[in-house]
């Protein structure tokens, strides 16, 4: 299962366009948090105010959790993206939660699956004619759950791809 607090990423409405943004201080943003898998997207929650550890668990509790019951995953691989929310708090909570955390190079868009699928949600949101904040949290809740479970296989497979790439390129940003 891959987690995102949406990537860093912020879903924001301006007056005419909608955006998908690297940055998570962007002011006035709407702020997501997702989770996938192979087989499905998984809970997807809106985020007000700042993220903090307390907060991060709560919503793993609230949301990870019950996607991993809905996927009938009992031992997943949680693979974190953002190194501000692994804190001590939440590594004990997974410990506790026995859930599996995958050790990985965190912030490495190239090697994470759910930053591929925000960018899709991003473009999919953006086609979208949305004139107010309460339309935007309407249209990236219906775009994220119309995610086709190809889209989950297709970013989760080609992993050993984006790793051979990462690798090819030392480290360094590709194509994928």
């Amino acid at each position: 299962m891959v987690s995102s607090v949406c990537g860093g990423n912020q879903v924001r409405s301006t007056k005419t366009s909608v955006s998908c943004l690297q940055s998570s201080m962007e002011v006035g943003g709407v702020m997501v948090w997702g989770c996938m898998s192979v087989a499905r997207i998984g809970e997807l929650q809106f985020i007000e105010g700042t993220m903090n550890a307390n907060m991060y668990c709560d919503i793993l509790k609230q949301s990870m959790i019950p996607s991993l019951r809905r996927l009938g995953r009992r031992q997943a691989v949680f693979q974190h993206n953002d190194p501000k929310h692994i804190s001590k708090m939440t590594t004990a909570l997974l410990k506790k939660l026995r859930v599996k955390v995958m050790d990985w190079p965190s912030m490495s868009q190239d090697l994470n699956p759910i930053e591929h699928l925000w960018g899709i949600l991003k473009r999919k949101v953006e086609e979208r004619k949305v004139s107010n904040i309460h339309q935007l949290y309407d249209v990236v809740m219906e775009e994220w759950k119309r995610t086709p479970v190809a889209t989950c296989e297709a970013l989760v497979n080609s992993m050993p791809k984006r790793v051979k790439a990462v690798l090819e390129n030392n480290g360094g940003y590709t194509k994928y």
